[in-house]
């Protein structure tokens, strides 16, 4: 069977097992304990984990701090933003497009007293950057846009956007979920306030992420409220017992991914060229859908002329795993897509491939008959 949903979740890899096993079985320490080897190994594991995930991401370990994934990164900054800051505005701006863990918590601080602004898109995908700098206004406390779109793939420009915003003392937040392991990200040359990303998008497990809290104006860490009140862990801003098994396998996670991210980079656009083109030599009505060139590797929203998409992937669910969109709003229309302006979405596929793919011929071959039938 062929797994092409890796922007769902990507399948552990064995040496991340083989790490988490360690930290399940023998050093099962609380890394807020004192005194015994178990605890000093659990300590010793999460300073060197935050190294590992701030390495990724060129950062300093500092600004690192773990939670249990994109969804609680992206809840723990807009809401702490908005408390921490609430005497000195009470607006956001966000877009159409993002993530449900942005969009509901919008909504959320909405029925607050929060004012939010949703940019549109164009046919691409892109925000309208005249548009963004027409919004901020002197209640604007952040823009939140993510970096590339988990169902489109489709990148924004972050490095202008974070320009835009701190030009106009706005802080900026990305969701780089799907960008991470596929794109580079350097956060000493992009100024980001924060940044969030879940371990299971490139072979890590389930369950654990991480969110950068970028440096005040005094070059500090910026502090913001809890989402949960408790103890002192992750410096008093993300209370509870680290999962070590979880937190060293998605350190492993990032070790493996910045050492074969050049080469997994290359590797997942050959694969997507060459499944492009078979498709549309054998099936030219079939439309990829938003910009084609500032995208995330391997991840296509693919329109084809006459298909029911959740009909088609129960069909070939025995030979190949796709989605028909974010794994967030399965049985609802694509928000994405609807801001697309896209007239039937119901005919649209995701397909998100992985860089070990051995044979994209083999994998087209199985779905064009499929196609052909519709």
């Amino acid at each position: 069977m062929y797994y092409l949903d890796h922007a769902a979740t990507t399948p552990l890899h064995p040496e991340v097992i083989s790490v988490m096993i360690k930290y399940l079985q023998t050093d099962y320490g609380n890394p807020s304990s004192k005194y015994y080897p178990q605890a000093m190994s659990a300590s010793s594991a999460l300073k060197e984990s935050r190294k590992c995930v701030a390495d990724l991401l060129n950062c300093d370990p500092e600004f690192i701090l773990f939670t249990s994934g994109s969804t609680e990164s992206n809840n723990f900054v807009l809401k702490g933003v908005v408390e921490k800051y609430r005497n000195k505005g009470n607006h956001i701006i966000t877009s159409k497009i993002e993530h449900k863990s942005i969009i509901e918590t919008c909504r959320h601080l909405e029925r607050l007293g929060t004012k939010v602004s949703y940019l549109s898109v164009n046919s691409e995908g892109h925000i309208d950057l005249n548009e963004l700098i027409s919004l901020i206004n002197e209640s604007t406390l952040m823009v939140s846009l993510m970096w590339g779109n988990n169902e489109i793939g489709v990148v924004n420009d972050v490095e202008q956007i974070s320009r835009i915003c701190h030009e106009r003392g706005v802080l900026f937040h990305t969701d780089a979920t799907q960008v991470v392991g596929k794109i580079e990200i350097d956060l000493k040359k992009t100024s980001l306030d924060f940044l969030s990303i879940s371990a299971h998008k490139i072979g890590g497990p389930k369950g654990v992420g991480a969110v950068f809290v970028g440096p005040d104006d005094l070059g500090l860490r910026r502090r913001i409220p809890s989402l949960m009140d408790g103890g002192d862990q992750e410096y008093k801003m993300r209370s509870g017992t680290q999962g070590m098994h979880n937190i060293v396998g998605f350190a492993k996670a990032c070790e493996m991914a910045k050492a074969n991210l050049k080469e997994n980079n290359m590797r997942l656009l050959q694969l997507e060229k060459k499944f492009k083109e078979i498709l549309v030599s054998k099936c030219p009505g079939v439309k990829f859908n938003g910009d084609q060139i500032n995208k995330i590797p391997g991840l296509l929203s693919i329109s084809i002329p006459g298909i029911n998409n959740e009909l088609l992937c129960k069909q070939i669910s025995n030979q190949i795993a796709i989605s028909t969109g974010s794994a967030c709003s399965i049985g609802e229309k694509s928000h994405v897509l609807e801001a697309l302006d896209l007239a039937d979405s119901t005919s649209t596929i995701r397909v998100s491939l992985p860089a070990d793919l051995d044979n994209v011929e083999e994998v087209a071959s199985i779905l064009l008959p499929y196609i052909s039938l519709s």
